[in-house]
């Protein structure tokens, strides 16, 4: 008798109540946990039929709740439309004893902010890494979709100088963008990556996520966070000043992250430059269909407006 699917696994300070069968499908039998995050976490697995490692996504024990159900459907249907090579693409999903669950191709490798950790990163694969996820950005963008939560622990680099933007569970269409994924918090997303109309509006769009992304970089190029401090001083900290950066960067790393973390966004590159590192005119922003910003929340701020 095959006693594995008897079995279950239970993640650190989970209840034995919402503990997951080894065996998700009939086929895809869980080993550790590679990473957690607000909608769910990550397995590293093996696919029994057939025969190679993936890694299984299953959402949390709440997302149950009816409040909740829709994002599972939700991050299926944005995955459907997205196809290149920095996206990691969706292989199954299912429901097993109640829990939802997305099986995905299993990237080898780091995090970026992992990599980050170490020290700065030199200037030339810092390039390799920006423009990898400009694609990735720009695809993402033409698609309809904004991926909301750029950060360095949502960038995976595999083998071969493989670069990928992942987890895309609180992203929305740009037709959904007039709301935030929860409707008493329009700041969704991670406090230190959030753009200034984001935390005066809550407004969500492509800019912000150029915004992230120029961040992104300038955390790689330097080892040091833009914004620090608690979540509410990093929010607040982007009212008041620009991110700092170093002229030792050189003149075409200070123009392209000085346009793509303008406080302006309007003013950001869309879509972003390839190669990341162009003329300085590459860097302005470009005709693009529509920017999808929305206002979520509260009244749409005047774009440029000071804080008072």
């Amino acid at each position: 008798m095959d006693t594995t699917s008897q079995a279950a696994v239970c993640p650190p300070a989970v209840s034995e109540a919402v503990c997951l069968p080894v065996l998700l499908g009939g086929r895809y039998e869980l080993g550790p946990s590679v990473g957690r995050g607000g909608s769910g976490e990550v397995y590293r697995s093996l696919d029994r039929s057939l025969g190679r490692r993936v890694a299984v996504k299953v959402f949390h024990d709440a997302e149950k709740s009816a409040e909740r159900a829709d994002r599972f459907d939700h991050e299926i249907r944005l995955h459907a439309r997205l196809h290149h090579s920095s996206l990691i693409p969706l292989l199954d999903a299912g429901m097993e004893d109640g829990r939802r669950y997305l099986v995905m191709p299993l990237v080898e490798g780091t995090t970026l902010a992992d990599r980050i950790a170490t020290g700065p990163l030199a200037g030339r694969e810092v390039e390799h890494i920006g423009a990898a996820l400009a694609g990735a950005l720009n695809h993402v963008h033409a698609h309809g979709v904004v991926h909301r939560d750029v950060k360095p622990s949502n960038v995976l680099l595999g083998r071969d100088r493989q670069v990928f933007l992942a987890d895309f569970g609180i992203a929305c269409l740009r037709e959904e963008s007039g709301q935030s994924a929860d409707p008493r918090s329009p700041l969704t997303g991670t406090a230190a990556y959030l753009a200034p109309e984001q935390v005066e509006s809550g407004t969500i769009g492509y800019p912000g996520d150029v915004y992230a992304l120029g961040l992104v970089l300038l955390e790689a190029l330097t080892a040091v966070r833009a914004y620090r401090g608690t979540a509410l001083e990093q929010v607040l900290a982007r009212l008041w000043r620009q991110p700092e950066i170093p002229a030792s960067l050189g003149p075409r790393w200070s123009a392209l992250l000085g346009a793509m973390t303008d406080r302006d966004p309007v003013r950001r590159p869309q879509p972003l430059p390839s190669p990341i590192l162009g003329s300085p005119e590459s860097h302005r922003r470009q005709p693009f269909p529509s920017t999808g910003l929305r206002s979520a929340g509260r009244s749409h701020a005047r774009r440029g407006k000071k804080p008072s």
